[in-house]
């Protein structure tokens, strides 16, 4: 049975949503949030942080593995600094700076609250030490306790810049553990961050993906008012999207293989031109962190160093390799519009150990085959779309609208969630962007093809 979707189910965007004078990162955060609830959410995302970083020493939080990726000990002060400068500094009187340098070492690109450290530099930063920076937090915790003890933080906009707040530190532990892997992927000892009998491996190969039809139609695109969103997913507005096929799962470690035994790497006609140049420079012959050995493949994984599971989707996958290899198939990426139009449709997301920081296997196909599987949770997926501006788009005024808007050239667009993704940042219309060389994140793919 086709699979269909129906606009006359979506949201439809109205004259309200993404106007100019409201667009923000929160918007369509309309209902006023309870105080306990705030400060719950606010506290348990502060604590998770400090949690993740357990495992590490002193030393494997102060040292940067690339440009692309910063120290732990950074992402620690910095997501503090975000809160000291946009809400504690501008609302809560009497409100005392922890440290002055601060600003300078830890603010990530906002120019408009002056110069920075550079962003390629950060593991040079020996000082301030791990145990200062921990200080810098409970300071800054504890000022947001005193501020939360004020009735006007019910709603409004410090409410509003809590909120985003959050969402930002959430981010930043996405950014922390792949950050790590990075790290370790570079340590000749090839250290675990995590270990134990929740790893199990499942080596089953996936049975061929099931190609679902989609009919297409105009659909709403972009938050509408239902929750909480970032300000590039705005305004909501109609898009087009033509009949097409869209894979039921991601592309596994098992085709990936394939694609490289049959010459994948080493034909320029699957490549775009700036991809087999980055191939070429760089001396790609496989997914960043894989290594070949007379056992076979292996890859660098946040458990270490262990085989390439065949039916794992595929990660750490640049724009250039998911699109050589859509090529290799016969196949493409879709669009960013039409992976939402099916997400949409299937918004839920998959029953997983959220503290498990690998991609999973497709679950076993049982009764109806005409849902997609994998949508979220596993890796990103690369689009065929390029970041750019939503129709009627503009930034948030003041500092906090270098956020998005700025980064809107240059970049791929991917959809879904990865494995170290927290979960309340999987939905239909998040927009991750990365450069199209970049790999070190979760990122694979699922395939697309036309209607015939």
């Amino acid at each position: 049975m086709p699979f269909t979707v129906n606009p006359a189910s979506f949201d439809r965007p109205d004259s309200k949503s993404g106007g100019f004078a409201s667009a923000s990162p929160t918007r369509g955060h309309q209902t006023e949030l309870s105080k306990p609830s705030l400060a719950e959410r606010l506290f348990d995302t502060r604590s998770h942080s400090l949690k993740l970083a357990e495992p590490l020493s002193p030393e494997d939080m102060t040292v940067q593995a690339s440009d692309d990726a910063s120290p732990t000990k950074w992402h620690l002060a910095h997501v503090t600094w975000f809160f000291e400068n946009f809400v504690l500094v501008p609302h809560l009187d009497g409100y005392r700076i922890f440290d002055d340098d601060f600003n300078y070492c830890f603010n990530s690109y906002y120019e408009a609250l002056g110069p920075r450290h550079p962003r390629a530099r950060r593991g040079l930063l020996t000082r301030p030490s791990t145990e200062r920076v921990l200080a810098y937090r409970q300071h800054v915790d504890e000022a947001l306790r005193r501020l939360l003890d004020r009735d006007e933080v019910q709603g409004g906009e410090i409410a509003r810049l809590l909120e985003i707040g959050i969402n930002h530190e959430q981010q930043h532990q996405e950014l922390l553990l792949t950050d790590i892997l990075a790290l370790f992927a570079a340590n000749p000892l090839h250290p675990a961050y995590q270990s134990g009998a929740s790893m199990q491996i499942d080596a089953t190969i996936s049975e061929a993906p099931k190609w679902l039809d989609v009919a297409g139609g105009i659909v709403a695109i972009g938050q509408s008012g239902e929750g909480y969103s970032w300000d590039n997913e705005l305004p909501a507005h109609d898009a087009l999207v033509r009949p097409f096929k869209l894979a039921d799962r991601l592309v596994s470690n098992a085709e990936w293989l394939t694609f490289i035994e049959d010459g994948g790497y080493r034909t320029a006609s699957l490549w775009l031109a700036d991809g087999w140049t980055t191939v070429n420079r760089e001396g790609w012959d496989s997914p960043l962190y894989w290594h070949k050995a007379d056992a076979g493949w292996s890859q660098m994984s946040l458990q270490g160093l262990r085989p390439v599971v065949p039916a794992e989707p595929v990660a750490h996958v640049s724009y250039y390799e998911a699109d050589a290899f859509a090529r290799w198939a016969g196949k493409r990426l879709p669009t960013e519009f039409e992976w939402e139009a099916v997400a949409r449709a299937h918004p839920e997301m998959p029953a997983r150990n959220p503290d498990v920081y690998r991609p999973r296997a497709a679950d076993p196909v049982t009764g109806d085959r005409s849902s997609p599987r994998q949508l979220f949770g596993e890796v990103w997926q690369w689009t065929a779309s390029a970041y750019l501006a939503y129709p009627g788009y503009r930034p948030p005024e003041g500092a906090i609208g270098e956020y998005n808007g700025k980064f809107m050239v240059g970049q791929h667009v991917l959809r879904g969630s990865s494995c170290a993704t927290p979960p309340v940042h999987s939905r239909p219309t998040y927009r991750n962007f990365f450069y199209p060389h970049q790999r070190w994140q979760y990122l694979g793919l699922r395939l697309a093809a036309e209607n015939d």
